[in-house]
């Protein structure tokens, strides 16, 4: 929200109360409190019939910094909040020295000066500025309406980017933007987004993280051009200061304050094929897709079952449709047959026409308006509610009804929808509607992901979830909505999913060839390289069949050798997923994220890191043409071999079969040696790709997990002269190694090849 005209004037209607002047510094070991007046104190009587801003200062993990900005402490927070991870006693050290006072933790600093006008600074473990609230940058405000608000600016630097703010398809830096946090069902083109995260990442090695799940309204230059505002309506404004100092150490801690993502099982990477949405389909026709797929040398590893295989105008009632699938336990059963999971469609939402709508009425686990009446409304569904899941007995009546389909054979879910929540209710736990509104997906989400671990068990737990907001992503996986069927929607799909990487996910996937509309051959063969070389892989339209030979011979073609390939670089992408799981850092990885010194890689967002050693350009053309630029070093690419040295930028071009795929220097990329299912055995007859560098002393290594994501096996490289030797342990089984050029040897315990081919 704007609440300045310019530079020198507010908005008609707002009175804006800056923190002016510390009146007073309370210090303890590990936190303090500063009191602030909004106008400079010349005599006594300045400190009657004015406010006081209370700032409070602390540190609830090593390297975060969080400060807390009251107007009036009294209004009652019936919550939802984040639930954050966080030392009890806190992780800070507060010292004094004359007027300053400073709270260090970790590599980050808070200094208060109170001799000057207030101003909180932000310093790094050198005592350089990262961001600072100076003079005119705490306030509270209200505005014509009576609304109150409190906001906050932090300084931007020069060439300073701003990145996340959870899944936007605007443009991937968000410098200049008005972003506001709050979920919509906007679809992939528009500034609206179904995944709204108030927490954004700087270019400059540092994050900031409003903790606040109701709407949070961030101005990021677009109000004062040289600064980040963001505000709340409400009484307190909480932010934490997230230190690096590189982007991966900022959303190392973010996500273990916020939640790390679960591990999904190593089944989910392989391609998921979905009925699409209104098509038309019974058990004959998946049958026909099922076979077809392997006719064609298609591995297929899930079968996902979207709206309509519930009964038109009862979702959700949890029955499949008798007239369509009169035998669901024996379908079930015959998809398993042929080694597939099955996924299907759910969504939070029960119709009135539904017999489950009057049970859970009765039983009270629909959201109530404020007269006691169940809030309903048509869209989407015919008077349909909305499930409470702020009652844990509505969150058990929920999941029973889920196991009931885990039992038939069903193996995860699509949790879609979760956006459109009213303001107008009273929740079961009294929570504030207006802080529900975004926090009501992560309850959903969590409800279905923590039943699916209980009933198939630690590691076998995934979701296919469209919503989320701040610590959603401890239940992956999320993709990318509704988009359209083109090239400019791809590119807006991928920057999307580079947001929320860099918001903390670590897992994302999307629609391969567009959810609506129907794709040209040109655009659903491009979308299928991006989508195999994505964390999670699924086809699924809207009004038509996403099935490859309904694109032509070539598209299957191109399915069948992208699915091939993931299925080949599993143990390597299963390792990033792992990485995810420990780290926080996402499998998806801006460019930025690898070489944050580079400048070039700072505004990159057709392209990407796909775990730490590959680079992935999709080709956004239907002629192949493609711009890809490739950082410091030598890159090789991994389908045809070709070698370039970095920096620079190149405009290649690609057939359908192809794209710019290019792997790292220094890297040892593992390969399964069977093709033929993601979640194989990785160690059967494995292949090393082997990209030395030119160092006489280079040295690498790389393990390779199990499928629970543990360490089973570790390669050792180190060049000894002209050679490249390797050792293995963890295993007695056979390896290849295999280098650029072509050279390669096999064997077992150690192995060596010429380091050049």
């Amino acid at each position: 929200m704007k609440f300045t005209d310019g530079f020198w004037r507010i908005r008609d209607g707002v009175q804006v109360s800056y923190a002016t002047e510390v009146r007073d510094v309370r210090a303890e070991s590990k936190r303090f409190t500063s009191f602030a007046s909004t106008k400079k104190v010349t005599r006594r009587g300045d400190t009657l019939n004015a406010p006081l801003v209370t700032v409070d200062c602390f540190s609830p993990a090593e390297g975060i910094i969080g400060v807390r900005v009251t107007h009036h402490a009294g209004k009652r927070r019936p919550g939802p909040d984040f639930a954050l991870a966080g030392e009890a006693g806190g992780a800070g050290e507060v010292r004094r020295d004359g007027a300053v006072t400073e709270l260090t933790s970790g590599p980050l600093t808070l200094r208060l000066d109170a001799d000057g006008p207030f101003a909180l600074t932000f310093l790094d473990a050198d005592g350089r500025e990262l961001t600072r609230a100076g003079e005119k940058s705490t306030a509270y405000a209200t505005t014509a309406d009576g609304a109150h608000h409190v906001l906050s600016r932090l300084s931007l630097g020069v060439g300073e980017h701003v990145y996340g703010l959870g899944e936007r398809f605007t443009p991937f830096v968000k410098n200049g933007q008005t972003v506001d946090v709050w979920q919509a069902d906007g679809g992939t083109s528009s500034e609206q987004a179904y995944k709204n995260v108030p927490f954004y990442l700087s270019s400059r090695g540092y994050g900031v993280f409003v903790n606040h799940p109701g709407a949070v309204s961030f101005e990021v230059g677009s109000e004062s051009v040289g600064q980040v505002q963001f505000s709340v309506e409400d009484q307190t404004l909480e932010y934490y200061v997230v230190a690096g100092p590189t982007p991966k150490d900022v959303l190392g801690r973010y996500t273990a304050l916020t939640g790390r993502p679960a591990l999904p099982p190593a089944w989910s990477f392989g391609l998921w094929l979905s009925t699409s949405f209104t098509t038309a389909y019974d058990e004959a026709t998946v049958t026909s897709f099922v076979d077809g797929m392997a006719e064609r040398g298609i591995p297929l590893s899930v079968f996902h079952f979207d709206c309509f295989w519930m009964r038109e105008y009862q979702w959700c009632d949890f029955q499949w449709d008798p007239e369509v699938f009169p035998d669901p336990e024996g379908m079930l059963a015959r998809l398993k047959d042929k080694g597939l999971r099955v996924s299907v469609w759910i969504n939070p939402y029960i119709a009135q026409k539904s017999p489950l709508f009057d049970e859970a009425a009765a039983l009270g686990h629909l959201v109530r308006r404020p007269d006691g009446d169940v809030w309903q409304w048509d869209l989407w569904q015919a008077g349909m509610g909305l499930v409470d899941f702020t009652s844990p007995h509505a969150r058990a009546w929920f999941q029973s009804k889920l196991k009931a389909l885990l039992d038939q054979g069903v193996d995860c879910f699509k949790t879609d929808f979760g956006e459109r929540i009213p303001t107008d209710v009273v929740w079961h736990d009294g929570s504030d509607p207006e802080r529900m509104h975004n926090y009501y997906t992560h309850l959903y989400n969590r409800t279905v992901f923590e039943l699916l671990e209980k009933e198939r068990g630690h590691g076998e737990a995934v979701v296919f979830a469209r919503s989320a907001t701040a610590g959603g992503q401890q239940y992956p996986v999320h993709w990318g909505g509704d988009c359209w069927s083109s090239f400019e929607a791809m590119a807006e799909s991928l920057r999307g999913g580079l947001s929320l990487s860099l918001s903390g996910f670590g897992f994302w996937s999307h629609d391969i060839g567009g959810f609506e509309g129907t794709p040209v051959p040109e655009v659903f063969k491009r979308w299928l390289a991006f989508g195999l070389l994505s964390s999670h892989s699924r086809l699924h339209g809207s009004t038509s069949y996403r099935v490859p030979w309904e694109f032509g011979d070539e598209a299957v073609d191109v399915a069948r050798q992208f699915t091939l390939l993931k299925h080949r670089l599993m143990p390597y992408l299963y390792g990033a997923a792992a990485e995810a799981h420990r780290t926080g850092v996402p499998m998806m990885r801006p460019m930025l994220l690898e070489f944050p010194r580079d400048p070039a890689c700072r505004t990159l967002d057709r392209q990407y890191m796909l775990g730490p050693d590959l680079l992935v350009a999709p080709v956004f053309s239907a002629d192949g043409e493609v711009e890809v630029y490739l950082p410091e070093g030598t890159w090789t690419h991994l389908l045809n071999g070709e070698r370039v040295t970095g920096p620079c930028w190149r405009t290649e071009h690609h057939g359908y079969d192809s794209l710019p795929l290019y792997v790292r220097e220094g890297a040892v990329l593992p390969l399964a040696g069977d093709d033929s299912r993601p979640d194989g055995d990785w160690l059967a007859a494995p292949v090393l790709l082997v990209h030395p560098t030119g160092a006489p002393d280079w040295t690498a290594e790389v393990t390779v997990v199990d499928t629970a994501g543990l360490p089973e096996a570790t390669f050792r490289v180190r060049r000894d002269g002209d050679v490249l030797r390797v050792t293995a342990s963890g295993t007695d089984r056979p390896f290849t190694v295999r280098v650029p050029g072509g050279a390669e040897a096999s064997g077992t315990g150690e192995v060596t090849v010429p380091a050049a081919g």
